[in-house]
């Protein structure tokens, strides 16, 4: 797994980390391509969300990964969480279906080049 810190300017204000899904036998996401990464984010500081941060910083991260051969991208967000899910979309990722993940229920969002 990837972990990064992400900042603007200077300053530390979110989480973004990285992984093979395939690593975890019971993900939940069904049959994936070779080399497809998950994701999860969080915004540390109150005060930077609902500012359109998220949604830049997954989309610059996300169409790098792209671009460097990645094939899809995921994202298993809570379907409670709107923010989550909006912000996931406004990045370019689309809803794919519900999903059971070891930990719970889940939106299944995709994101490919």
């Amino acid at each position: 797994m990837q972990q990064f810190v992400v900042e603007w300017g200077d300053r530390p204000f979110a989480y973004i980390q990285c992984y093979d899904p395939a690593a975890w036998p019971d993900h939940g996401f069904g049959a994936l391509p070779n080399g497809t990464r998950g994701i999860d984010q969080f915004i540390g500081e109150p005060e930077m969300v609902d500012c359109g941060h998220g949604s830049a910083f997954i989309r610059a991260f996300v169409e790098d990964l792209l671009q460097s051969g990645t094939p899809r991208v995921l994202s298993d967000p809570d379907p409670g969480n709107s923010r989550a899910v909006k912000a996931y979309e406004k990045a370019g990722f689309r809803r794919d279906r519900r999903v059971r993940t070891a930990d719970c229920g889940a939106f299944l969002m995709v994101r490919e080049l």
